[in-house]
């Protein structure tokens, strides 16, 4: 399982006529197995560094490592293979809306297929433990309108895992739901992160990391401003 490594990373984005920076200068090193919560306001670049580590997003300084290996090399010249190191789960809801729970894992779970050579009773039955690891057995014939929020939040992380990634990149997976549906959420997390999977989660759930009592990265315009490991919501020590 892969260390992730980031030195002195910086990302810029063009805003009214103005370059402004995403990230900067970040230097971080994540440990295969941690489970690391990224926290900040909004506009802090929680969302930008995400992108950067899971390879969606190429910094325009720095570097950004897998092991010893360049990940936007690794990106470059075996894709699949660097993608399957990544489960994600992004703000906005991304479950195709005219498929079924079913299919829209079966899509996502094609490419494990495909490098495991599994058959297609295989990928079903990857569907199904998924769907059963987040607690929705069953529901495969339903389409993304007939859940819930937390119900959709459920079924992405499903997706995010089916092909056993050893890294899950979640940004925002718990805004917006109650607070029975976030601690279950966290239990699923907690389980999977026990497992061995490297989980680095942005969240706005202060009160659920305090709980937790995990590593806390805080970001401040776009830098590092906290690193603690066992950390509060916010610490930056």
């Amino acid at each position: 399982m892969p260390t992730i490594t980031l030195e002195n990373v910086s990302k810029f984005y063009k805003n009214d006529h103005r370059i402004e920076a995403a990230v900067r200068e970040v230097d971080l090193t994540i440990q295969q197995g941690e489970f690391v919560f990224v926290v900040g306001s909004s506009g802090s670049g929680k969302s930008t560094l995400l992108e950067i580590i899971s390879g969606e997003v190429k910094p325009e300084r720095g570097k950004v490592y897998l092991n010893d290996h360049d990940l936007y090399r690794l990106m470059r010249w075996r894709r699949s293979s660097a993608t399957l190191m990544f489960g994600r789960v992004w703000q906005e809801h991304s479950l195709l809306r005219k498929r079924t729970v079913e299919d829209n894992l079966y899509t996502a779970a094609i490419l494990g297929a495909v490098k495991r050579k599994d058959s297609r009773w295989d990928v079903r039955d990857r569907v199904e433990k998924v769907l059963g690891i987040v607690g929705m057995q069953g529901s495969q014939k339903k389409y993304p309108a007939e859940l819930t929020d937390g119900e959709v939040r459920r079924v992405e992380l499903a997706r995010a895992i089916i092909n056993s990634p050893p890294i899950l990149v979640l940004d925002g997976i718990t805004d917006n739901l109650d607070e029975d549906t976030i601690w279950d959420l966290f239990h699923i997390l907690t389980e999977i992160n026990r497992r061995g999977t490297t989980v680095i989660m942005a969240t706005r759930a202060s009160q659920f990391v305090n709980i937790m009592y995990r590593r806390v990265v805080t970001m401040v315009d776009g830098r590092v401003f906290g690193d603690v490991e066992r950390g509060r919501y916010g610490d930056v020590l």
